[in-house]
């Protein structure tokens, strides 16, 4: 009788077949019948341990309510009494055990339907506290004697403002007040009475920094913020192990804060900071904390704890450096033992080495002296020599598999997973938050569970997300730290240039990406605050920032930046000081009685006021005398003049040291008698009757009052000479006769006039002629001739009018010579001065986007360019220009064209040579380091002969690529060759060979760079191309060779194609015949190179060979079948095997994968007959084809009930035996990798996988399957490091076997 099958069943379970398909035992179902049960239970109850005298509980939950579930204790039930108490509510179920005892120690179980759970109840004695020896005070020594002693011993300096437990106190001084009270001392900088100090701390210390702000000064309490590194603030991360406090001494008025970690950890150390601020100052301090690895025991020498000291001139301690340097002396202690000793029970005695042994091992270096003198131990040399190769037993999580990554971070507006894997899927886990519990609300927080994952996800992170968090199972938890990135705020307005005065309100404003970000504003790189004096106003709208100065200063001017994560704005402030200038001074009047006298002036400043003075006192305004000021324009007006009134008039504007003066003129007009018959005068005081030059300034009044005598009443002509033309009588002939009512007439431009009202107008009196010209202009300029006649004769007079005007605007400035922060500017002066020399000009500019014009000048420019600076690189400007004459300034010129400030690059990089012939140089570099704003045009190349000076360029115009062949240079010259970058600033310094370079081709070996993926097997499949590159190298060019197997290439199916620098092998279809081994040959002349290829063309495999039906039994069909004839040239992975009715003859898959040559196909339906076919596998695919039965095979019904004969018992054990060994696999790196054998054996051998000696068992990465003696190994994602020997083991109780294959794992290029 042979065994044909052996499955593996849970829990032991084992069905024996024998020949005829019978089953042996009570176990006649069906294999599919027997799987694995479901627990009924959802919460298992847990082993326990107890401390005598106290309750100890048990809770089991159930699937569903209503079912009857029992306890047990050995194998009996248990009821309800005053010892066990049992309670059910809904699913869930407890077992209470009061006032546990040693007698209630044991196996335990409760049993729910089919379902029956074990449990241990352990008790342990409850431990008496035991009496800690106090040790001696150690005497204080003297100041002379005082030595270092170390922290922890007795007698050491109070602690310092940064407290530490565990650790050491900074040796850097306190950083408080000293706990007696006395006085701190002051910090004479700053809010800080006392800053908090350096600390170190070792790990899992406390420590404390503490500040100390003055409050007597303060109205409110400050504000004080603790800061990691640069930007983590910790109040954020208050937790369990870090803390912060404050208080108030009422006394000494003085704030105290306090930073308080506890079970420091390596992550604590680094840089912190702590920021006082109050309403209208800012201070802040910086320290640092070190974190010390725990001292082990192999780091203690208590020996010199015991070492006699030898005393020698005044108390010096002798050197103990030396092992042998003094004597352990146990006397002296042995004498105090009474002092520190306590009395000891005879329960403390060590009962044996090995407790002794495990106490110091798991007791702190401290407690060391303590034990050994407790358990008897005076040899302390041979206790520290042993405890010294002693390690500690790293305890091993015992509720995760996967812990939290020390920290995470993520982008605001995303959302964040929180992973961990549990070594019991059953277990309930707790996340918090910053030390507080998470509860479920809403979609802000999702907890998932799958098998033993746990994952947190945090939806839409948020600045307040940043905290750190927990994962708490049962007593243990693992932290990480979640920080929240903001995402970069840009700059989307910048800020523009100002130019005020001084006094004036500027205001700053810029806009950027995000509502409500956080920005900085800088001037001159220092961060600017809220001064006492409010100086600066800060203000947000929306995405708009503001910063105002109500009153401006010279020293407010610099440069202002607003900054931002994103980046920055930066403006210039100019502020200039008050200057007013005069655009119009008063002038010199005469006026004659009666008349009216008008004063006027114009300054640059609207806002001036000013007081009029009368002979250096102020001139009171009254009816007849008015002052005015309109807009720019003061004046002072006098009515009915009369002597009284000739004096010097001034204008003395407020806030400035200028003063106008002019002086007022009283012509008196006197009449004598004359006969009747008078001729004609003018009374003018004008010399010799030469012509006088009246000068009035353009828009102003032009006022010709002009005295006249005569009898009788002369006629009055008024004539202006034309420049091109002669004088027109404007009125009739001088010898017509007229009388004195007759009205004037007057040529203006050759035009005649007869106008006595308008703009221009004559009104003639009997003792004057009053010319007027409203608002005078340009062409109201020339010479006027004043004609009186009469019958007895006739009088002439001229007078030239000059009007006087702002120049008119010159053409648009030229700009030249931009460079990196400056520019050359260039203008004509105006075609038209106003009539009055140039003074000087104002320039102005502006950014292209930007409708804010800055001047740039403070004194006018008396030449005609001017080079401008302190311009930012890369921004687009415009310039204008205005003139300035004694009258005033002129409109501006039109713009500029526009312009950047950009400045020449730096020189090429790395300029290196990369190749060499007999006429040729190639050249390759680097982009400059300094582009410049405006990006590069190009580049140029230029070479000289070694010792000229004479450069030449290798090529006409720029280049933009970054190397360069050089050509027809001639062969053995040497030559110096140099690269300069360009762009609109022109070219940039040049980059030189620093070496010449030879012209002639050199000698280099032939050498092939084989790709790593091509010294491996190359394996294609039929009918794809096969592409493969070889580089390589050499010179002169080599000659390639290609042959397969020692044979040249033939054929047109497979093509060579060679370059310079590299061979290729191209195939367009490949065939199975391509399969083989390839050489090629590099060679230059008896000089060369080999490499060697293997290419193998796999296809699909044909179908099994042979396939019968070896056995029929029951509902099972046993087939076998041989190997195909053609594996594809490749192995074979595995064989599908299909039944299929035949009655339909539709095919239904039994089994995938298989890797055997023999199967059973169970399950099949009574009374049908049924066909099977099987494909074979391999790399590829499955074969085309199918080997299939030629007849049906038929399962019969069964009749009459068989009664099997009686067999004796047989022993069906045997040694484990691999049917299916495991074979050598190469597979790529980074995807999963699987290695499948298969074993027999009774009793179910128990399977254990080792690689290069190693157990597998504890390695996360290596997953183990066992199904039905497939056994199969899983690596998760191999890297090379994971190839080597595995090896799988069978063990049971009748032997051991084992078999090995080696893996390699192969880099993809």
């Amino acid at each position: 009788m042979r065994t044909t099958a052996l499955a593996f069943l849970p829990a032991g379970c084992v069905i024996l077949r024998g020949r005829r398909g019978g089953v042996h035992g009570q176990a006649r179902a069906p294999a599919a019948s027997i799987g694995p049960s479901v627990s009924a239970f959802s919460k298992k109850p847990r082993s326990v341990e107890v401390a005598a005298g106290g309750p100890a509980v048990f809770e089991a939950e159930t699937e569903r309510a209503g079912v009857k579930v029992r306890w047990q204790r050995g194998g009996t039930d248990i009821s309800a009494s005053d010892k066990f108490g049992l309670a059910a509510e809904g699913t869930r179920h407890t077992l209470t055990v009061r006032d546990v005892g040693p007698a209630d120690q044991g196996s335990y179980a409760v049993i729910a339907g089919s379902s029956k759970v074990k449990f241990d109840l352990k008790v342990v004695e409850a431990e008496p506290a035991e009496p800690v020896p106090a040790p001696a005070p150690a005497p204080a020594p003297a100041p002379a004697e005082a030595p270092a002693e170390a922290p922890g011993v007795p007698g050491e300096a109070p602690a310092s403002a940064t407290e530490v437990e565990g650790g050491s106190p900074s040796p850097k001084g306190s950083s408080s007040a000293a706990p007696n009270g006395s006085a701190a001392p002051d910090d004479p900088i700053g809010l800080f009475v006392t800053r908090p100090q350096d600390g170190e701390v070792t790990v899992g210390g406390s420590v404390t920094f503490s500040a100390r702000v003055a409050g007597a000064s303060l109205l409110k309490p400050p504000v004080v913020k603790w800061f990691k590194g640069k930007w983590v603030d910790l109040s954020s991360k208050v937790g369990q192990h870090l803390q912060l406090h404050d208080s108030y001494d009422r006394a000494s008025k003085v704030y105290l804060f306090e930073l308080h970690i506890t079970d420091a950890q390596a992550t604590s150390a680094g840089g912190y900071r702590c920021e006082v601020s109050t309403k209208d100052k800012f201070d802040s301090c910086n320290f640092n904390l070190t974190v010390h690895e725990a001292i082990g025991p192999g780091d203690l020498d208590l020996r010199s704890a015991f070492r006699r000291t030898s005393v020698a001139g005044g108390g010096r301690r002798t050197s103990d450096s030396s092992e042998d340097a003094g004597v352990l002396d146990f006397s002296s202690l042995l004498k105090k033992s009474s002092s520190f000793r306590t009395p000891r029970d005879s329960k403390l005695e060590a009962p044996a080495e090995e407790d002794v042994w495990e106490i110091l091992r798991q007791a702190p270096p401290s407690e060391y002296e303590r034990i050994a003198f407790q358990h008897g131990v005076t040899d302390l040399r041979g206790m520290l020599k042993r405890l010294k190769g002693m390690k500690r037993d790293e305890k091993k999580s015992t509720a995760f598999q996967k812990k939290l990554q020390p920290a995470y971070q993520v982008n605001k507006g995303h959302k964040i997973r929180l992973t961990v894997e549990l070594a019991d899927p059953d277990a309930e886990v707790k996340w918090l938050k910053n030390g507080q519990e998470i509860q479920m609300s809403g979609s802000k927080y999702i907890f998932e569970s799958n098998g033993a994952k746990r994952t947190l996800t945090i939806s839409q992170c948020s600045l307040a997300d940043d905290a750190a968090y927990q994962c708490v199972v049962g007593g243990e938890k693992c932290s990480t730290e979640l920080f929240v990135k903001e995402p970069p705020v840009l700059i989307m307005r910048p800020l523009e240039d100002q130019l005020v005065m001084v006094g004036q309100r500027v205001e700053f404003e810029c806009e950027v990406s995000e509502e409500g970000a956080q920005v900085k504003w800088l001037k001159d790189g220092v961060e600017l605050t809220r001064e006492e004096t409010f100086k600066y106003r800060f203000k947000k709208d929306g995405r708009k920032h503001h910063l105002i100065i109500n009153e401006a200063t010279l020293e407010d001017a610099g440069h202002y930046a607003l900054r931002t994560s994103g980046g920055q704005a930066l403006a210039e402030l100019i502020v200039q000081e008050k200057k007013l200038e005069v655009y119009q001074s008063i002038a010199d009047l005469t006026v004659g009685a009666k008349d009216q006298a008008v004063f006027k002036c114009e300054v640059s400043d609207e806002n001036v006021r000013g007081v009029w003075l009368k002979n250096g006192k102020e001139l009171v305004p009254d009816s007849r005398i008015k002052v005015s000021h309109i807009g720019r324009v003061h004046k002072l007006t006098i009515d009915d003049v009369t002597p009284a009134d000739e004096a010097d008039y001034s204008f003395v504007p407020e806030g400035f040291a200028c003063n106008l003066s002019a002086k007022l003129h009283f012509m008196e007009v006197k009449i004598d008698f004359v006969p009747r018959q008078e001729p004609p005068k003018i009374h003018l005081d004008c010399p010799g009757r030469k012509p006088d030059t009246i000068v009035v300034v353009a828009g102003n009044k032009l006022r010709l009052d002009v005295p006249i005598s005569g009898d009788p009443a002369p006629t009055v002509i008024w004539q202006k000479t034309m420049t091109q033309g002669k004088k027109v009588p404007a009125g009739p002939a001088p010898d017509a006769p007229g009388d004195a009512g007759a009205s004037d007439e007057w040529v203006f431009e050759k035009k005649l006039l007869c106008e006595t009202e308008g703009r221009v107008r004559v009104e003639t009196t009997k003792d004057r002629s009053i010319f007027t010209v409203e608002g005078a202009e340009k062409e109201d300029e020339g010479v006027y001739t004043v004609t009186v006649k009469n019958p007895v004769g006739e009088d002439q007079v001229n007078l030239t009018v000059k009007v006087i005007d702002v120049p008119d605007a010159p053409a648009a400035p030229k700009i030249s010579n931009v460079g990196e922060d400056s520019c050359t500017v260039q203008w004509e002066p105006p075609a038209y001065d106003g009539g009055q020399p140039i003074l000087g000009y104002i320039l102005e500019r502006k950014k292209k986007k930007s409708y804010r014009w800055m001047r740039l000048n403070f004194d006018l420019l008396r030449d005609l360019r001017h080079e401008a600076r302190r311009m930012i690189e890369g921004v687009v400007y415009e310039m204008r220009v205005y003139a300035v004459n004694a009258i005033g300034m002129s409109r501006p010129s039109p713009a500029s064209q526009p312009f950047m400030p950009v400045g020449p690059p730096s020189e090429p990089t790395h300029l290196a040579v990369e190749d060499i012939s007999d006429t040729t140089v190639s050249l390759k570099w680097r982009p400059p380091e300094r582009e410049g704003a405006g990006g590069l045009d190009g580049y140029s190349v230029e070479y000289c002969q070694e010792g000229g000076s004479e450069w030449v360029a290798a090529l006409q115009g720029l280049t933009e690529r970054t190397s360069m062949l050089v050509k027809d240079l001639p062969t053995g010259a040497r030559l110096l060759f140099r690269v300069r970058a360009h762009n609109v600033a022109g070219p940039g310094a040049p980059a030189t060979t620093k070496e010449p370079v030879t012209v002639q081709e050199i000698l280099q070996r032939p050498r092939l760079q084989l790709p790593r993926h091509l010294r491996q097997t190359i394996q294609r499949r039929v009918g794809e191309p096969v592409n493969l590159l070889i580089p390589f190298q050499g010179k002169p060019r080599p000659q390639v060779t290609w042959t397969k197997e020692g044979q040249p290439l033939a054929g047109e199916e497979v093509s060579i194609r060679n370059s310079p620098t590299d061979t290729i092998l191209f195939i367009r279809a490949a065939r199975r015949a391509h399969s083989g081994t390839y050489q090629v040959t590099l060679r230059i002349e008896n000089m060369e190179d080999k490499a060697t290829l293997v290419l193998q063309i796999v296809d699909k495999p044909s179908p099994p060979q042979d396939i019968q039906v070896t056995e029929a039994w029951g509902f099972n069909v046993a087939l076998e079948w041989k190997p195909p004839q053609d594996d594809g040239n490749t192995e074979i992975s595995g064989y599908t095997v299909q039944k299929a009715d035949q009655k339909t003859m539709e095919w239904f898959t039994v089994l995938e994968h298989y890797r055997r040559t023999h199967c059973v196909v169970s399950e099949l339906i009574i009374g049908n007959g049924y066909y099977f076919r099987v494909f074979s596998h391999n790399m590829v695919g499955p074969s085309d084809k199918a080997a299939t039965t030629k007849e049906p095979v038929f399962i019969p019904r069964p009749g009459i009930t068989y009664e099997p004969p009686d067999y004796k018992a047989m022993d069906f054990s045997e040694a484990p035996s691999f049917t299916h060994p495991l074979v050598n696999r190469s597979v790529i790196a980074g995807y999963n990798a699987t290695l499948c054998c298969a074993v027999r054996g009774s009793p179910k051998p128990k399977i254990s996988w080792l690689k290069n000696g190693l157990d597998l068992g504890e390695d996360a990465r290596f997953r183990m399957f066992s199904k039905q003696g497939v056994l199969t190994l899983e690596i998760r994602k191999p890297c090379p490091y994971d190839g080597g020997v595995y090896v799988c083991r069978a063990t049971n109780l009748q032997g051991e076997a084992q078999c090995e294959c080696r893996l390699e794992v192969r880099v993809p290029q």
